[in-house]
Formats: C-alpha cells, structure tokens, sequence
C-alpha cells in the first residue's frame, strides 16, 4: 500500500483556473521523490495537499489508505513533517531549547524526557552547539535546520520539504544535501520541492514535473 495517494485529484484556488488536474501519484514511505516545474505550477500546492493542509477540489488524498480530509492536522503530523519555504514561521520560542521544548511541554512530557529527545534531534543535525542560542540570532540555515529539528521530534515517517535550498550559499547546500543522505538513510522517506535541478541531481529517487496541472515523471 502507498503511503501516500493521489486519486484523480483537481484543485483550484477561489476563482482562478484549474491548478492540478486529476492527479494520480503514489509515493511510498521510505522513497524519495522531487516535485519540480516553472513558479505557479503548483508545486507547492502538491505538498500542502499530501499534508492535508489544503482540500482537493474533487478527488482524494490518502495517506496509509485513509482519507488524509478526515484527519486532524495533529494526525497527519505524527506522520509527516513540513518545512515550510521560510522557517521562522515554524519557530514559536525565544531559545533553541525551549522551541523544541514547546509542544512537549503542553502533553505534559517529563522534563527528563524533553531534554533526552532534544539532545538526540540535536545530536543528529550537528547542531548540539546551539542548544542554549537565541532563534533570534541564527543565521537562516540555523533556523531551517532548528525547524527541521522541531519536525523530528514528532518523529514523523516522511518529510515533506518546500524549496528547501532557497537562500543557502554553496556551502549550507552542501550541509543540508548531506542531512538529506542521513534522513534517507534513517529509513526517512522524502519529499522535496525545489526549481533547484542542480541540487535534486544528487539524490536517486522519482523526479516529478507539474505542466499545465498534470504531472509527468
């Protein structure tokens, strides 16, 4: 079973045009897929659909085979990560710690546990050193990678990541190219939305290209 399907899915935006015209698109839980095409293509459409953000105008989006409109936002969380294109909106606190903290905290997590888990997203994103840092501070691959950080915590299957190479010079490219490897390699299945060729090159996997609202592999 796909961990995500598309059935003859179509969507538009109030009052415009045809966006997505009957998709069809299986994507399995530890692959890992590039959806590419020109600015206004619906490229990111296509994720905010898979992560149930938005609601098809006709068809359907499943995820494990459930009707991804019948879960909660919370739900479909659990399971799949977003990082959207800017990631202060995904940073809620003043400190790396209490950031990552935060949604822990309100499920009345032990505090023992919150900074075990904390240390072991850290840990893995090469950023322990910032654990104490104001957000406020970091650079803007610091914080794409704190909101990454704050995706795994939830220790979700598949990440979804929207134009992830935006704003990053050849050097942070090349730190978050090397993340990606150890998602994969974590078992992590992705998904990523970029116009950048160049860098979806470096990982084997399905190319997806959105053109006139169909998608072609």
């Amino acid at each position: 079973m796909s961990f995500i399907k598309f059935e003859n899915v179509s969507f538009n935006y109030q009052h415009q045009k045809l966006l997505l015209s009957e998709l069809e698109l299986s994507i399995d839980s530890n692959s890992f897929t590039a959806v590419t095409g020109p600015n206004g293509s619906g490229k990111t459409t296509l994720g905010k659909l898979a992560m149930g953000i938005l609601k098809p105008l006709s068809g359907k989006v499943l995820l494990e085979g459930r009707d991804i409109s019948t879960m909660s936002l919370g739900k479909v969380g659990s399971k799949i990560g977003y990082l959207f294109q800017n990631p202060e909106v995904q940073i809620f606190a003043n400190t790396v710690i209490d950031d990552l903290g935060f949604v822990m905290r309100i499920k009345n997590i032990e505090e023992n546990e919150i900074n075990k888990k904390i240390d072991t997203v850290l840990d893995f994103l090469n950023i322990s050193d910032l654990r104490n840092s104001n957000t406020f501070n970091l650079s803007y691959g610091e914080k794409q990678r704190l909101a990454i950080a704050g995706i795994l915590i939830n220790e979700p299957q598949f990440l979804i990541l929207d134009e992830p190479t935006t704003g990053l010079d050849i050097g942070r490219k090349k730190m978050l190219s090397a993340l990606i490897e150890k998602l994969l390699a974590a078992g992590k299945g992705l998904m990523i939305i970029s116009h950048d060729h160049k860098f979806i090159n470096n990982f084997s996997g399905k190319v997806l290209k959105i053109s006139g609202g169909k998608i072609y592999e």
